[in-house]
C-alpha cells in the first residue's frame, strides 16, 4: 500500500489540486465574473438586451453614491460591522486565552461545549431567540422590573443596539477558535519568563500573547467583519425600520425590485468593501495569507 500511494502522490496531488482549481473556478471566480458583467449593464426588459441601448457603464454604481438615503445605509453598515468585529473581539479575547492558557482540559472542554451546543440550531432560530429576549415584554424587561432596575419597559428592540448584541453572539465562535488556536501554542513558559521579570498581565498581554496572536485575532476579525456585513437574517429580525442593513437593500433589489444588475452592482461594492478589509487586517497585524490560513 505504501509503495502504490508513493508511487501515484504525484498523479493523486495533481488530481486534487485540479479539482480544487475546478471547484474555486465554477462556485467563486464564474459567478464573481457574472455579477461583474451584470452590475455594468442596464436593467432592460428582454426585447431590448442585447441591443444598442446594452452597454456596460459605471451607471449601477454611480446610483448608489448618488441615492442619499443607501449610501448612508451603506455606510452605517461599514461602521456597525467593524464595531460588531471590536466588540466581538473583546468579548473572546479573554475566553480565547482562559480556554488555551488557564482552563484545565475537562473545564476547557465543557466551556466550549456550551459555545457550540447553541450553534447547532438554525441562525435564524437563535436571532428569533433574541427577539423575544429583547422583546417589549420579554424577559429581560420582566427580570430588570422584578428587580426594580427600570421603572418601565425599554424598547430594546430599537435602532442598531439589538442589531449589534445579535450579531455579537451569531458570530462569537468565529472570533473564539481563532484567537483559542493561535494563542494554545505559545509556551506557557513564556508567559511565566514574563512574570518572573516583573512584567504586570497587561504588559504580558501586549507584548508577549498578542504579539503571538495576531494570526488568530486577524482571521478571526476578518471572518467576524465579512459575515456581520453580509448578514440579512439578524437585522431583518432585530432591526427597526430606522436601523436597515446595506444587505436588505440587496435583497430588495433582487427579489422585489426586480432590478438585478442594481443589486448586482450594490453586492459587488460590499464585496469590494469585504476584500479591502482583509487587506487593511492583514497589513495592521503583520501577517500574510499563509499566516491566516494556518
Amino acid at each position: 500500500m505504501g509503495d502504490m500511494i508513493r508511487r501515484r502522490g504525484p498523479a493523486l496531488a495533481f488530481a486534487i489540486l485540479g479539482i480544487s482549481a475546478v471547484w474555486v473556478l465554477i462556485l467563486v471566480v464564474l459567478p464573481q465574473l457574472w455579477m461583474l458583467d451584470y452590475s455594468l449593464r442596464p436593467n432592460l426588459p428582454p426585447s431590448k438586451v442585447g441591443g444598442p441601448e446594452d452597454i456596460r457603464s459605471f451607471a449601477n454604481y454611480a446610483a448608489l453614491f448618488s441615492n442619499q438615503i443607501h449610501f448612508t445605509i451603506f455606510v452605517k453598515t461599514i461602521w456597525a460591522s467593524a464595531l460588531v468585529t471590536l466588540l466581538t473581539l473583546v468579548a473572546c479575547y479573554p475566553i480565547a486565552y482562559y480556554l488555551a492558557q488557564v482552563a484545565t482540559r475537562r473545564r476547557a472542554a465543557t466551556i466550549m461545549l456550551i459555545l457550540i451546543i447553541p450553534f447547532w440550531i438554525n441562525e435564524v432560530l437563535r436571532t428569533f431567540a433574541w427577539y423575544i429576549i429583547l422583546a417589549l415584554n420579554g424577559p429581560l424587561n420582566g427580570l430588570l422590573l422584578g428587580l426594580g432596575v427600570i421603572d418601565q419597559p425599554v424598547r430594546w428592540i430599537d435602532g442598531n443596539g439589538a442589531v449589534l448584541v445579535g450579531m455579537v453572539y451569531a458570530y462569537v465562535l468565529f472570533m473564539v477558535f481563532p484567537i483559542y488556536n493561535a494563542i494554545e501554542s505559545l509556551d506557557r513558559a513564556q508567559i511565566e519568563a514574563a512574570r518572573d521579570l516583573g512584567a504586570g498581565w497587561p504588559r504580558i498581554h501586549r507584548r508577549v500573547v498578542i504579539p503571538h496572536a495576531k494570526p488568530g485575532i486577524a482571521t478571526g476579525c476578518i471572518m467576524t467583519f465579512m459575515l456581520a456585513a453580509g448578514s440579512y437574517a439578524v437585522p431583518a429580525l432585530l432591526g427597526s425600520p430606522g436601523s436597515r442593513w446595506f444587505t436588505q437593500i440587496i435583497y430588495d433589489w433582487f427579489f422585489e425590485g426586480g432590478n438585478w444588475h442594481m443589486g448586482a452592482a450594490y453586492a459587488f461594492v460590499l464585496l469590494l468593501i469585504c476584500m479591502g478589509f482583509i487587506m487593511i487586517m492583514m497589513r495592521v497585524f503583520k501577517v500574510g495569507v499563509g499566516d491566516i490560513a494556518r
